[in-house]
């Protein structure tokens, strides 16, 4: 099976480094030089890791063949893909991966139905699963312990527990209409 683990950036310096976004948990397992990733589109690859190192919070890698600024530059917004098997599991018992999770059902705590995963959306602050709902509809769910309390691969569902106003519109929303204030609506004009 293969699972996007990274989106290539800018170029970094002139020495064919470029900066990527990390789309995986395990970035020391699917990052680490020596590593050989397909990409998309398909033309820009299979990439080797040559090596990675991070700075001022990035992950900078460099492949092989690779060598200059341009030739950097010309993979920018290239995903990086990875073989994984899929009987393989995450290393921590409560993380994902995405493949695990797609078109599971999601259900509230009192059993309604609320819909069916069809993407993850990874964003700097938390996940989000994207729910297509029985009307064709999307509802976005983060994906943080306060509101999806249980994922069970077994039974194939997602539960959550929404805040009000998630997924319906029964929310309550407070009046934001200020009182008038009093005042004089004759002209303000000078009188001579």
């Amino acid at each position: 099976m293969q699972l996007v683990v990274a989106r290539i950036g800018r170029a970094h310096g002139i020495k064919g480094e470029v900066t990527v976004e990390v789309r995986t948990d395990e970035p020391e397992l699917r990052l680490a030089p020596g590593a050989v990733l397909a990409t998309d589109p398909a033309s820009a690859g299979p990439l080797t890791i040559e090596t990675g190192r991070v700075h001022s919070g990035r992950l900078l890698l460099r492949f092989e063949g690779v060598g200059d600024r341009n030739a950097a530059e010309a993979l920018r917004n290239t995903l990086l893909i990875a073989e994984v098997d899929p009987d393989e599991l995450p290393e921590e018992e409560d993380e994902y991966y995405d493949h695990q999770l797609i078109d599971l059902d999601v259900v509230t705590e009192d059993g309604e139905t609320v819909g069916r995963i069809s993407e993850i959306s990874h964003l700097p602050s938390q996940d989000l699963f994207i729910v297509e709902r029985p009307d064709g509809t999307e509802v976005m769910i983060p994906f943080v312990a306060e509101i999806v309390t249980e994922i069970d691969l077994e039974e194939q569902r997602a539960v959550v527990a929404p805040p009000p106003g998630l997924i319906d519109d029964r929310a309550e929303i407070a009046s934001s209409e200020a009182p008038q204030a009093a005042g004089d609506s004759g002209n303000s004009g000078d009188e001579s």
